[in-house]
C-alpha cells in the first residue's frame, strides 16, 4: 500500500503544509464557536501523532488565518499566521521548496490545482484527522 508521501529517499525531510482553516472546518464540531481552540486543537494532535501512516520524519507547517491568527508553534509543528489568506500563504510555501517532498493537506479544489502546479502532492482532511 502507498502513502501520500511515497517518494524516493530524501536528505531533507518531507515538507507537510496543512490548510488548517479547511482541515478544521471539514468537521462540524463547533470550531466555528471558537476557531482559534480549534485550531490549537489541531497543532496539538499533528504534534502528537505527526502524519499518520508515515513513520519517517516530516516538518509540518499548520498555516492559519482569520481569528486563528497568532497560535503558537511548538515542537514538530511550526505555525504560520497568513497575513491575508491562508491559500495564499500555502501556496508560498510550496513554492519555495521546489525540490522538496511536498504534501499539502486540503479539500479545497482551487487550492489543490494551483499546488499540484508547483508539483506538490495533495490529501484530504482524513490524512490527517483519521
Amino acid at each position: 500500500m502507498t502513502g501520500p508521501l511515497d517518494t524516493p529517499p530524501s536528505p531533507t525531510p518531507p515538507l507537510v503544509i496543512v490548510d488548517g482553516a479547511n482541515v478544521v472546518g471539514s468537521r462540524p464540531d463547533g470550531w466555528w464557536k471558537d476557531r482559534r481552540g480549534a485550531a490549537e486543537r489541531l497543532r496539538d494532535r499533528l504534534a502528537g501523532e505527526g502524519l499518520p501512516g508515515h513513520p519517517g520524519p516530516v516538518e509540518i507547517v499548520l498555516v492559519v488565518e482569520g481569528a486563528a491568527r497568532g497560535v503558537a508553534s511548538v515542537p514538530g509543528v511550526r505555525v504560520e499566521s497568513a497575513p491575508g489568506s491562508g491559500d495564499d500563504r500555502v501556496v508560498e510555501l510550496a513554492a519555495a521548496s521546489p525540490g522538496r517532498p511536498r504534501l499539502v493537506v486540503t479539500a479545497d479544489r482551487e487550492l489543490r490545482r494551483r499546488v499540484t502546479e508547483l508539483g506538490a502532492r495533495v490529501a484530504g482532511p482524513r490524512t490527517v484527522l483519521g
